[in-house]
């Protein structure tokens, strides 16, 4: 897995690309915000680490905005000394996929970032006739390609893969924003209401289904 570290502190740095190489995975490195900008948006990468703080005029966050905005896909992984709730979803919302706070265990960053790349046997999944594939990360229903943000996509593969069966705010908040707590927020509804739009609307039939009082399922099922 080739792996973009975009991080300004000299010993964070030596930490997280020694655990990265020791993985077996190959990583560049940036130290401010122009030149993670410049490598994010020109070199192919599996994952990219940003953190949130960097020097200069271009932060964490405008990187991840600015690369969402040029299309760019390639799941996000921030690191952040922010650690409250409102900073953690300001993140998120920018258009990261998965959040860590400062300080960490290397295990805890790999297995994000393993999760983040999407490593598994199964790299296609089907429900009616909305298509994923995982490896290019591309959205299909019908003939018609569909168009996910990051935070999106992770939502709707969570959804396929336990299609048929009722998922809850708390399993989504868990695994798709890896809140082990209620954040009291309407995340999830902002997200599903958006990926409804996107999957179900002008199509014949529904496969987002609202479970009343329980959660959502995802079917292709009467």
């Amino acid at each position: 897995m080739k792996v973009l570290l975009v991080e300004d502190n000299e010993r964070v740095t030596q930490f997280v690309i020694k655990g990265l190489k020791e993985s077996g995975h190959t990583a560049d490195h940036a130290g401010n915000g122009r030149d993670g900008l410049f490598l994010a948006a020109s070199e192919p990468y599996d994952v990219i680490i940003m953190d949130r703080m960097l020097p200069g005029e271009i932060d964490g966050l405008a990187i991840i905005e600015a690369l969402r905005k040029s299309g760019k896909q390639t799941p996000i992984l921030i690191l952040s000394a922010l650690s409250d709730v409102d900073e953690r979803i300001r993140g998120l919302r920018s258009g990261g996929d998965d959040y860590l706070t400062k300080p960490f265990a290397f295990g805890e960053l790999d297995a994000l970032t393993r999760r983040a790349q999407g490593e598994g046997a199964q790299t296609k999944l089907e429900v009616g006739d909305l298509r994923v594939d995982l490896l290019s990360r591309k959205v299909t229903r019908g003939e018609r390609s569909i168009v996910l943000q990051p935070r999106e996509f992770k939502l709707l593969e969570y959804l396929m893969r336990h299609a048929n069966q009722v998922v809850t705010r708390t399993m989504l908040l868990e695994n798709v924003w890896d809140y082990h707590f209620d954040p009291q927020t309407n995340v999830v509804d902002v997200h599903i209401s958006k990926l409804r739009q996107k999957i179900d609307v002008d199509f014949e039939r529904p496969l987002l289904r609202t479970v009343r009082n329980a959660g959502y399922t995802m079917t292709a099922q009467d």
